[in-house]
């Protein structure tokens, strides 16, 4: 099975691809099911909304930003930089803007960052899970030669379909960290982090079999990033639970 078609329709001359389709469509489920859910974690949705207006489109500048930074020598012009429709977006950067822009927008309405975060995750690891999916219409973000039988065929080489894995894993882990979220949760962060770990653990599994890593020296970055996530996932899940609990109301 090789890669579809990228693009999904033209507009008045303009190609519009699956790949920014399934990351916007990931972006706006996202916010809804996080708005659904905002009740939960004492937020209003409003709030949610405000936090969403600011994050998504300041994550996807990271995204690229982190990105373009990694692979200077692919971009000779700022158009070519800005052109996002071919690919291109690093998670890692997302992920690093995203939390920045919570934090100042929480700071601002007097919120409890690690509180939203923990309402976001789930629905970050969706839109991932969703989002992926472009890879697999830009014939990118797949690994090495397989032999395996749900290899995908790129360029005349059965490879591994490494968004599809990761699409899988983030799929999982929108269900178990929602349940985390509602059932288990003692202290604010604790969703958070474990994201963090769980998430980190799967990218650097799947990125070692991935062919078009962004590289920092003879390190695949990724791996690098995910190594730093893990430990900091752990020692934040064990430092909010000694000094942000919960109100007792939400622990019942």
């Amino acid at each position: 099975m090789g890669h579809p078609d990228p693009i999904a329709f033209e507009i008045a001359g303009i190609e519009i691809r699956w790949y920014g389709i399934l990351i916007a469509a990931g972006m706006l489920l996202a916010v809804l099911i996080s708005s659904k859910r905002a009740h939960e974690h004492g937020i209003k949705d409003e709030d949610v909304l405000d936090i969403a207006l600011w994050m998504l489109p300041i994550g996807v500048i990271g995204a690229r930003l982190y990105y373009v930074l990694f692979n200077l020598d692919m971009y000779h012009s700022v158009g070519d930089a800005l052109n996002i429709r071919n690919g291109g977006l690093a998670i890692h950067g997302g992920l690093i803007f995203g939390a920045i822009t919570v934090w100042l927008v929480c700071r601002h309405k007097h919120i409890h960052t690690l509180n939203v975060l923990d309402l976001f995750v789930p629905t970050v690891a969706l839109a991932q899970s969703l989002g992926r999916w472009g890879n697999f219409f830009n014939g990118e973000a797949h690994g090495g030669p397989t032999d395996l039988p749900w290899g995908i065929l790129v360029d005349g080489v059965k490879v591994h379909p490494t968004f599809l894995y990761e699409s899988m894993w983030c799929l999982f882990l929108f269900f178990f960290l929602t349940w985390w979220d509602r059932n288990r949760r003692k202290a604010y962060g604790q969703t958070f982090s474990l994201y963090l770990i769980l998430y980190s653990a799967e990218r650097f599994l799947v990125e070692s079999l991935r062919t078009d890593s962004l590289m920092i020296g003879p390190f695949k970055q990724a791996q690098v990033i995910s190594l730093c996530a893990i430990i900091g996932g752990v020692i934040l899940f064990n430092y909010c639970a000694k000094h942000f609990p919960l109100p007792e109301k939400q622990t019942d």
